[in-house]
């Protein structure tokens, strides 16, 4: 059979080359693809981004079955065009997108369904914003209504900082329409994991857990980013927090989308912070896999992932049952200069070390042109390591990370702290 993955970065790397590994697949072709994907035999790029040409793409090789992996053809109806030509595809709907396109629809969403989140105010008028600032105090979050590519949220933590996000965004229209409304929410403090379930309209299945690095440097100093590494699974998600999201937050939101009128299918996403008492509230969804945690949960996931897919576009996932790689797995991104605000391109990446039992890694900006490759984005590489401890799996990312060489790269050194915190 043929599988259509939409998508360039490294989540749409990290699901391509496990859909490859199912000996039912014939080829795996990646819109528009990366400098990974072009070099791994299975798998074959094709220069197509718009919907319609993906559709007409589809029908005439006879593809079985297509999966999207980023949120701006999501939001932009992807599923929709398909779903009218009855196309499989899995993903949400343009209107059940708006879970991740919209902070608004996100926020108002949540409180009509008692989902466990943030106090909030929406805000498009810029005096009224800076008075609730004033009134409210910092720490205080500022969050871009719209898609802004991982960079629309600013954590302010005082009245100075969230005073110049509010300009920012509303005034000096840095983030274009996805900064023309902004809400602001109250700042929870805790720690932070990725929730990833699959839904096929009505049936839930939840992956492996995981656990993101959204600073730029160690000890989550600097800029948020789109995320500089992350690990699978989350000591901090724990038998009991694990139900517990599940019957809080996750239930609630599949159902309360169902009583909107709104059917959702596809990946959902919740990222959580979990308070020092150990209760979760909702920071945000997301309506795909987070990036770059489908890297180390791709690199644990044993069952064949086309046979996953099928159940998920037929309305049958819950027959699936998920087998799970026991080792941890430990991703690091490694990101151009200049990133997040001014990534440098063109840069040549050399040394990157073939796959093994215990690592691999998945590219995101990158692209191979006259034998070379180079540097297209800002997030470069994820290298995936896996090991019996939280500690071994940090080791075999690391020793591929240090063999990797491209001018101005940069990466943290500390990925899975918190977990190593937990346990060695």
């Amino acid at each position: 059979m043929k599988i259509l993955v939409v998508g360039s970065g490294g989540r749409e790397h990290a699901l391509a080359w496990k859909l490859a590994q199912s000996e039912r697949v014939q080829t795996i072709f990646v819109a528009p693809g990366n400098g990974g994907t072009v070099q791994d035999p299975r798998l074959k790029n094709i220069a197509l981004t718009d919907s319609v040409a993906l559709a007409d793409f589809v029908e005439k090789e006879q593809i079985s079955l297509t999966v999207v992996g980023p949120e701006v053809p999501l939001a932009a109806g992807i599923v929709n065009v398909f779903r009218e030509r009855g196309l499989k595809i899995f993903g949400p709907s343009k209107e059940a997108a708006q879970l991740e396109s919209s902070k608004d629809f996100a926020k108002s969403f949540m409180q009509r369904h008692a989902i466990p989140t943030a106090e909030y105010k929406t805000f498009s008028d810029l005096a009224a914003a800076h008075e609730y600032i004033a009134q409210k105090g910092a720490p205080i979050v500022i969050k871009a209504d719209g898609l802004a590519a991982g960079k629309g949220v600013v954590v302010a933590m005082s009245l100075e900082e969230a005073h110049g996000a509010v300009d920012m965004m509303l005034s000096d229209n840095k983030l274009g329409d996805a900064g023309a409304r902004v809400v602001i929410e109250e700042f929870l403090a805790g720690e932070e994991a990725s929730f990833i379930v699959m839904v096929d309209g009505k049936n839930i299945l939840p992956l492996a857990t995981s656990q993101d690095h959204k600073r730029l440097m160690d000890n989550d100093e600097g800029p948020n980013t789109g995320g500089m590494g992350a690990y699978s699974p989350a000591p901090i998600v724990t038998p009991q927090l694990h139900a517990r999201v599940m019957r809080e937050i996750i239930v609630p939101t599949v159902q309360g989308m169902a009583k909107d009128g709104i059917v959702f299918t596809g990946f959902l996403y919740a990222g959580l912070m979990i308070d020092d008492h150990g209760n979760p509230k909702t920071l945000e969804f997301n309506c795909r896999m987070g990036d770059p945690e489908t890297q180390p949960i791709m690199a644990r996931l044993k069952t064949d992932l086309v046979h996953v897919m099928e159940h998920a576009v037929n309305g049958t996932l819950d027959t699936v049952e998920l087998e799970w790689d026991r080792r941890t797995a430990m991703g690091v991104v490694m990101a151009a200069a200049g990133y997040p605000d001014t990534p440098r391109k063109g840069d040549v990446i050399t040394g990157i070390p073939p796959e093994t039992p215990e690592s691999v890694t998945f590219h995101a900006g990158t692209a191979l042109a006259d034998g070379k490759l180079t540097v297209t984005g800002g997030r470069v590489l994820c290298v995936v390591g896996l090991g019996d401890t939280v500690k071994l799996a940090q080791k075999h990312a690391y020793e591929v990370v240090e063999k990797i060489h491209f001018n101005g790269a940069q990466y943290r050194r500390d990925i899975g702290w918190r977990a190593m915190n937990k346990k060695h």
